[in-house]
């Protein structure tokens, strides 16, 4: 189903969909504020845009350096050339420790490759131990942000999920009530687990350490009780040195929710005495990313979520819409690398305004990129002939001015003339939410001179 379809579901809560775009718009002014607050925030964004591009361009050598270092420290490191793989190194670890349960920490890089199905079919209890991630999971549901996974769930929907599967009492959706509920729940977990999976923000080549940033503290809850800890990282997670932490640890928070810094940033450099410590390192197609040109900066990447937060189409379509792992603006770029048949229609999804570009803390150029791909998706992948006709029409009508000056006024007679049914009527899928503004009798340029010659 294409991204507009999915879209127009969504939509169908009209009241919901208003409270989704107020609710990320409000994040978003809370980035605003607090990346104002930064003195030289401009000068720090392009020193992360160019740390990263310095790691991309040196990825095998800090990738040997990281495995290395972490290995004199004691970690077992793992290879991954895809998904399976990755799935097939976390299961034979659990074997190895006999786990049958697992706490897991926020991990795009493990929805990803769907590591959750495949260890259940396995007959091993997965938890993700993040609130919002444990509310998606009780749903059945997949995560439609990448920091805020149950943004598109309202507090009163929490409360009958809660009761449903805790067997909380009705507190209309009362958020005190709700997180106390959730914390004896996840409480429980936490000490019964085997083995504590994490994500991985930033991996140092220099230490061979990782570090991981939760609000919840949950990360370190699963590792320090567990007698094991996997920690699967995309190959982009590298940073040089650990001094290049502190540039992106201040990106990061106040780009997501406006934060000075998360509220953890855990450090995990070996196994405590007695335990376990396994980095996963996964490819999944981002070599393939890194050899296209046009797009090899999308993996400049930290998973803010800034982008989402203020694309005027994912607040008012919602993360389940784009049907791909990251959704949103950067989400759009990587997708069609995967597979463009598939997510064809993701790059569309988008205004073009260049507000996600505006607010990305490494200056990733979302805009140019998402413009870039539909170039590309019209040559490989049919596109419908209507469509073709009407840009091809489009095309020829803005080359000459002559034209477009008929073109005009005969569209301004019809508007004002013609009855509405031609306009808003099934056919015109443009005109079911919108209205026009009164139609003038003159265009901008005969107005422009009128005004300058009444001075």
């Amino acid at each position: 189903m294409k991204h507009s379809e999915k879209a127009e579901i969504f939509n169908k809560d009209e009241a919901k969909v208003n409270w989704h775009d107020k609710a990320l718009w409000y994040v978003r002014e809370k980035r605003d504020n607090s990346a104002h607050k930064v003195q030289g925030w401009e000068y720090l964004r392009e020193l992360g845009s160019g740390i990263k591009a310095n790691v991309l361009s040196n990825l095998d050598e800090y990738l040997i350096q990281f495995e290395s270092n972490a290995k004199k420290n004691g970690i077992h490191v793992h290879w991954a050339s895809n998904a399976e793989e990755h799935n097939e190194i976390v299961n034979s670890i659990l074997v190895k420790h006999d786990a049958k349960k697992v706490v897991k920490s926020k991990s795009m890089l493990t929805e990803e490759c769907h590591l959750n199905p495949y260890l259940e079919k396995k007959g091993i209890e997965v938890i993700d131990t993040d609130l919002g991630e444990r509310i998606v999971q009780l749903a059945k549901e997949p995560p439609s942000h990448i920091v805020l996974p149950a943004i598109h769930k309202t507090k009163e929907e929490v409360d009958v999920l809660f009761q449903e599967h805790l067997g909380t009492k009705p507190s209309q959706g009362n958020p005190e009530y709700l997180v106390s509920e959730a914390r004896k729940h996840l409480r429980n977990k936490f000490l019964k687990a085997d083995v504590a999976i994490t994500g991985v923000n930033f991996a140092v080549a220099d230490t061979g350490g990782v570090v991981v940033c939760t609000n919840e503290g949950n990360a370190d809850m699963g590792v320090h009780l567990a007698k094991a800890h996997i920690a699967c990282m995309g190959i982009e997670k590298i940073i040089p040195q650990e001094k290049h932490l502190g540039v992106f640890l201040r990106l990061l928070a106040r780009s997501a929710t406006g934060q000075p810094i998360t509220t953890y940033s855990s450090h995990f450099n070996k196994a405590e005495e007695g335990k376990e410590m396994h980095i996963i390192i996964v490819d999944n197609g981002r070599t393939e990313q890194l050899s296209r040109e046009d797009f090899r900066a999308s993996l400049h990447c930290i998973r803010c979520g800034a982008c989402m937060n203020t694309c005027p189409i994912y607040r008012r379509s919602g993360g389940h819409s784009y049907d791909y792992t990251i959704p949103g603006p950067i989400g759009s770029i990587l997708s069609p690398g995967k597979d463009l048949k598939k997510h064809s229609s993701l790059p569309f999804a988008s205004t073009l305004c260049g507000s996600c570009s505006n607010v990305c803390p490494v200056k990733i150029n979302i805009h140019e990129q998402l413009y870039k791909w539909r170039q590309v998706i019209v040559k490989e992948e049919k596109q419908p002939v209507i469509k073709k006709a009407v840009l091809k029409t489009a095309g020829v009508v803005l080359s000459k001015p002559g034209l477009y000056d008929f073109a005009g006024k005969s569209a301004r007679f019809a508007l004002k003339n013609f009855p509405k049914f031609m306009i808003y009527n099934k056919l015109n899928a443009w005109g079911k939410a919108r209205d026009l503004p009164e139609v003038k009798n003159d265009n901008f340029d005969e107005w422009f001179k009128k005004r300058n010659k009444d001075g």
